[in-house]
């Protein structure tokens, strides 16, 4: 009994000789990491210098006062309670054990710092494009993907969380689970560049596209897009508009393409397939990557929809930020293995305009003559 009481005296009070404030994680592990660039940045997704230039732009945002009651939890440990949160996607009472903090301040710090660095880096690493970034983006994935007048890669991500009481089935997806969708705008080289955070689970892709803000610009003409243009040594084929890419989820749009629907295609459809997915997995790589780096995404999120929302925002400009100030890595410049380059079939609606499906003609033939790669046959 007197080890029981001694044992219970010691968790309660502890008597370590370092004050309340130097027994935190931050103060002991994070320091340390600092001395291992590595291990830093495998903890908190960005190396020493990242960290420290995001502090800088979120910190007056994160930052409180100290008061003759209380002395704050400082900017630097915030920021780090909200990235290792996002990083390691475990619940919010691990985060608060480990950095000897309460629960309920960690639930108010993670969605409080998500929101300071979405709004410090949104205007420099996730700008809406203009039409000189719009043809940036066409000539990349015309160097890098073999898809001219392309101007991104879009598709849909489930982010599954917990099912929010009295929600019904709003959130209930296709899957099996509630979740919440991110819709993206995907570039050449692996970066957001729309995102659309917080449609019902229960949506189709195609059914969050035409009721996100983009998608409302992009069907009223408001995007900004760039002229339409002649196809690399086709003339005859005339000016032809740019144009994103999809899977079968979406419509056929004039600036919207999807596959072929169907399975006893001809050569030539199949090959436009075949081009097509090559580019739109640019975004299927890209979310691939986002879940790598931020595990948040492999669990089930309990919070309410409002801060998942906050956190996705977070992690898909954090995603730019990472990218841009470090450079992209070799990954970048290798095409997607050919054998999981297939459009994924799903249902989805087919309501295309004559313009429409005359652009995807045209597409489908320049692929087949002017436009072909030497091993698109072999895979097609």
């Amino acid at each position: 009994m007197h080890v029981k009481q001694q044992f219970h005296k010691l968790i309660s009070q502890p008597n370590f000789a370092d004050p309340p404030a130097a027994r935190r994680e931050y103060h002991r592990l994070v320091q340390e990491l600092r001395l291992d660039g590595e291990r830093f940045q495998r903890y908190f997704r960005l190396d020493r210098a990242q960290f420290d230039e995001l502090l800088t732009r979120v910190g007056p945002r994160i930052t409180r006062l100290e008061t003759n009651w209380r002395s704050p939890i400082s900017a630097a440990e915030r920021l780090a309670i909200c990235l290792v949160t996002l990083q390691l996607g475990t619940h919010t009472g691990s985060i608060a054990y480990s950095y000897r903090v309460g629960i309920t301040t960690v639930g108010y710090i993670i969605p409080e710092v998500a929101t300071a660095i979405w709004e410090c880096l949104v205007s420099e690493f996730m700008p809406v494009p203009k039409k000189e970034d719009w043809m940036t983006i066409a000539e990349e994935f015309r160097q890098h993907w073999n898809f001219p007048n392309c101007l991104g890669s879009i598709d849909g991500k489930h982010v599954n969380i917990q099912a929010p009481s009295k929600s019904g089935s709003l959130y209930f997806n296709y899957k099996g689970t509630y979740s919440i969708v991110l819709l993206a705008v995907v570039d050449a080289r692996y970066r957001f560049r729309v995102v659309d955070v917080g449609a019902y689970g229960r949506r189709s892709d195609g059914g969050t596209l035409a009721s996100s803000k983009f998608g409302k610009a992009l069907q009223n003409g408001r995007l900004d897009l760039p002229e339409d243009r002649l196809l690399p040594e086709a003339e005859h084929l005339g000016c032809q508009p740019h144009v994103f890419v999809a899977d079968e989820a979406f419509p056929l749009q004039r600036h919207l393409m999807r596959p072929f629907p169907g399975s006893n295609l001809s050569r030539r459809n199949r090959v436009f397939n075949y081009r097509l997915s090559r580019a739109r997995m640019i975004v299927e790589n890209t979310f691939g990557i986002l879940s790598a780096q931020w595990r948040m995404y492999r669990r089930v999120i309990g919070t309410s929809p409002g801060n998942v929302e906050k956190c996705v925002k977070a992690t898909c400009v954090l995603h730019n930020f990472i990218r841009w100030t470090a450079g992209s890595p070799a990954a970048e410049r290798q095409a997607p293995d050919p054998v999981d380059l297939q459009p994924i079939r799903r249902v989805g609606t087919n309501n295309a305009t004559r313009e429409a499906i005359h652009v995807r003609e045209t597409l489908a033939s320049y692929f087949s003559a002017e436009g072909a790669v030497p091993w698109q046959d072999n895979v097609a």
